[in-house]
């Protein structure tokens, strides 16, 4: 059985613009009120009032007056799916403020509604929202339900019609000729209407509405386009009030870090690369890049190397908000782990590499790799290990030795048999080798040697010397 949860946003608008609640702050359309904080609620100012009004009420109490960005709200709500995709799949937006999630097949996951709603709760106030929410098997009846007073637990044991019946017709505001309509012929409750025949009330009010109606009532199916998530992912976090030092980041920093992974295994995406966005009072933007060795979904790994990245960072001018920017995603890739012995798994090596390049710097960490070259002595390079360097290959160096010597020194031979400090037996070869004709010619036949005690070397015949060389060591 469906079961659907409406989340409205009412103070959207206010709460996408304003994070400072120390002063009245007014939202304005067309110069009328659309919202106001509670601040300037205590002044008297309500919805739909004039500017002037607001100025006259106000007094010389100084009210912050804000232009309504509807674009900024469309960008909350994005981040809102983002975030409630975590919760359910099934999810989209409705009208201007509201998420409608399907919630009927969370509920074993989440082991139950109180779980369910609780973490809903939770997750809407770590990132400074308010909403007001309703259940319902239908997404309209949700939404319709979500501006009653009632306690939604309790209200979930009565019929659907019996919520919904003292409802006032007003709420209705898509359809306000017919809602007017309705009104003068003295219906003033969806209750009203629910008890009209249903021919008459299509006759009377229309098809658009009629099948409203239906899609409330569940007797009509009510079709809307599914969220999915970005290609990309962004999200932000603002302060509500001047922030001055490193160590007040690191809460926000925390926050933002497990959505964006929550977002990564939602998705089965990686990142080895995430931006920061420090924005000041003035709205002048700062960048801090953060990288990591291997690609992976570990918001406390990203924690770690953010705190190093930032203690690296002086603030020169307050912080109002930080916004987390992740464009290089990749599909997610497991790392297996031992299952019976999980204590004795060690940290992997590109964790410690990442700790030492986000405090010491990219070029202050160098590796021994290999290079496309067929003669050993000329193979080995050391260079720097950081994202984006990886054009050398270590795949095949998979038969050769760690530590060649300077210079290969001459194997004694007696016969056919080789001796290094004692006798050696060929266990492994040949590996034909023959380079650098146009200067010096070279052809080599490579072999893996061991002695009596099971010591490995790397040893080698010269096919235009006709001699044995020792080339290198094994671990």
């Amino acid at each position: 059985m469906s079961l659907w949860l409406c989340l409205r946003f009412e103070q959207l608008p206010l709460q996408c613009l304003s994070h400072c609640e120390q002063q009245p702050v007014v939202v304005l359309a067309a110069q009328r009120v659309v919202r106001a904080n509670d601040c300037a609620a205590a002044l008297g100012i309500r919805q739909d009032m004039g500017t002037a009004t607001v100025r006259a009420l106000a007094g010389n109490e100084p009210v912050r007056l804000l232009e309504r960005d509807e674009q900024a709200e469309r960008r909350c709500l994005q981040q809102l799916c983002c975030w409630a995709y975590s919760i359910t799949p099934t999810l989209h937006t409705y009208q201007s403020d509201c998420l409608q999630l399907e919630i009927g097949g969370s509920l074993n996951l989440f082991r139950g509604i109180d779980t369910l709603l609780a973490e809903v709760t939770s997750g809407i106030g770590s990132r400074g929202y308010e909403a007001r929410y309703a259940l319902a098997p239908t997404p309209k009846a949700a939404w319709l339900l979500s501006f009653a007073t009632q306690d939604t637990a309790m209200a979930m044991q009565q019929p659907l019609t019996e919520r919904l019946n003292p409802l006032p017709l007003n709420l209705l505001q898509e359809f306000t000729n017919t809602v007017d309509s309705l009104r003068r012929a003295g219906l003033h409750t969806v209750g009203d209407v629910l008890a009209l025949p249903p021919t008459a009330l299509g006759r009377r009010c229309g098809k658009e509405f009629t099948h409203f109606l239906q899609q409330l009532l569940g007797q009509r199916e009510d079709l809307q386009v599914d969220y999915h998530p970005p290609a990309t992912f962004s999200d932000e976090y603002w302060y509500g009030y001047e922030v001055k030092t490193n160590d007040e980041l690191l809460p926000a920093l925390q926050l933002l870090l497990q959505s964006l992974c929550r977002f990564l295994r939602n998705t089965q995406l990686q990142t080895g690369e995430i931006n920061w966005q420090l924005i000041g009072i003035d709205h002048q933007v700062r960048d801090v890049c953060v990288r990591s060795a291997s690609n992976h979904s570990d918001w406390e790994n990203w924690y770690q190397l953010s705190t190093l990245r930032f203690a690296q960072v002086t603030l020169t001018d307050s912080v109002e908000g930080l916004t987390l920017i992740c464009e290089h995603l990749r599909p997610g890739q497991q790392d297996s782990i031992d299952l019976f012995s999980p204590r004795n798994q060690r940290e992997p090596l590109t964790s410690l590499l990442d700790r030492l390049h986000s405090r010491l710097g990219l070029q202050a960490i160098e590796k021994v790799g290999c290079r496309d070259e067929h003669l050993p002595e000329f193979a080995a390079l050391i260079s720097s290990d950081h994202p984006g360097n990886e054009q050398h290959s270590n795949e095949h160096c998979a038969q050769r030795p760690f530590w060649l010597m300077p210079q290969p020194k001459a194997l004694r031979q007696q016969g056919k048999q080789l001796y290094w400090q004692g006798a050696l037996d060929l266990v492994y070869g040949p590996e034909r080798i023959e380079d650098n004709w146009w200067h010096e010619a070279v052809s080599r036949d490579y072999y893996v040697a061991t002695d009596s005690g099971g010591q490995h070397y790397w040893v080698f015949r010269d096919r235009l010397g006709r001699q044995w060389y020792m080339h290198g060591v094994f671990e």
